[in-house]
């Protein structure tokens, strides 16, 4: 299977890749497996890939979960290192193309106080929500890179 056939599959068809990079096949390692499941758990219970309603949560709080993935991304990455291609090139893509330019808006806005405005949080869910869409298909390529399709169960 390629890359292009994998997020064909998770409606992710439309992220701004490399062409190289998604003419590439995709054949997850054992190592893969590891550190794309040890991330999918990490996906799969936070706001990155659950509903955030208006009547629950917190911006804020909601953000700092986001930007933690920095962290633990980097933590998985170090452990399985370069034995882990497949899951670190889909990792280390999302990181830096599809939260980095989201958490850089936001912390600004943070600091500036700007969460505490109803405008801007309610602009902060919308956003969460698009993010969210594209963070819920990472967390399904995960899924199957791990080799555990089939564990979700989303709400209807």
């Amino acid at each position: 299977m390629k890359w292009s056939e994998l997020f064909d599959k998770w409606s992710l068809s439309g992220l701004k890749v490399k062409a190289g990079f998604v003419e590439m096949d995709f054949m997850p390692n054992d190592v893969d497996k590891n550190a794309a499941w040890e991330m999918y758990v990490e996906m799969q219970t936070r706001i990155t890939t659950q509903e955030l309603s208006e009547e629950e949560g917190d911006e804020a709080a909601a953000l700092k979960s986001i930007y933690s993935l920095f962290q633990l991304t980097r933590d998985v990455l170090k452990k399985y290192g370069r034995h882990s291609p497949d899951f670190s090139r889909i990792a280390l893509f999302i990181i830096n193309e599809e939260i980095r330019p989201f958490t850089a808006k936001w912390h600004k806005l943070s600091i500036d106080g700007k969460l505490n405005d109803l405008e801007q949080c309610k602009l902060f869910r919308e956003e969460l929500k698009d993010l969210q869409v594209i963070l819920k298909a990472y967390a399904s390529i995960l899924e199957d890179m791990a080799g555990v399709e089939g564990l979700s169960i989303q709400k209807k």
